[in-house]
């Protein structure tokens, strides 16, 4: 037995919503409440291509000990905010020849340490974001593989690590 008229579909899932049974997530994408996806793949999900980096993967690698309040990925395509379920995921632009160093993480796209610390330098110093490195654990940062990376951006100011 199926739903035939779409107005009756649109009312059985207003109804669910509204008996969180159903969270939106997008236009026309609902996920059931619970168990509810996990942050990161709602993350891929929402704005693809784009992977979890900066603040937020910071933290996931340990590098970063304060946990941020959006989850925040990076994509090739223009930088968007959207809120799902009163959590806020950010997206910032990163140009299409730095999109890469992620790997995948029980199915979330999610960027390596060395490489999420480079996304948050690089865009800090175009002033799109701001950085504190004295909160920042940089034991956990693999050296060789981050100015291996580094080399792969454009010039700019590298902290001590």
């Amino acid at each position: 037995m199926g739903i035939k008229i779409p107005r009756s579909a649109r009312s059985v899932i207003l109804r669910l919503t509204k008996n969180n049974i159903l969270t939106k997530i997008s236009k026309d994408v609902y996920a059931l409440t619970e168990p509810f996806p996990n942050r990161f793949s709602i993350a891929n999900f929402l704005y693809p291509p784009s992977y979890v980096s900066l603040e937020t993967a910071l933290n996931y690698h340990g590098i970063l000990s304060q946990f941020p309040l959006e989850i925040t990925s990076v994509t090739p395509k223009k930088s968007l905010t959207r809120v799902v379920d009163n959590q806020v995921f950010s997206f910032a632009h990163l140009k299409s020849d730095l999109f890469w160093g992620y790997e995948k993480v029980d199915e979330q796209l999610i960027a390596m340490p060395e490489k999420a610390l480079l996304d948050q330098i690089y865009l800090t110093s175009k002033g799109l974001r701001i950085v504190h490195f004295d909160e920042y654990d940089f034991e956990r940062v693999v050296k060789s593989r981050f100015y291996k990376f580094a080399k792969l951006f454009p010039p700019m100011e590298l902290p001590k690590i």
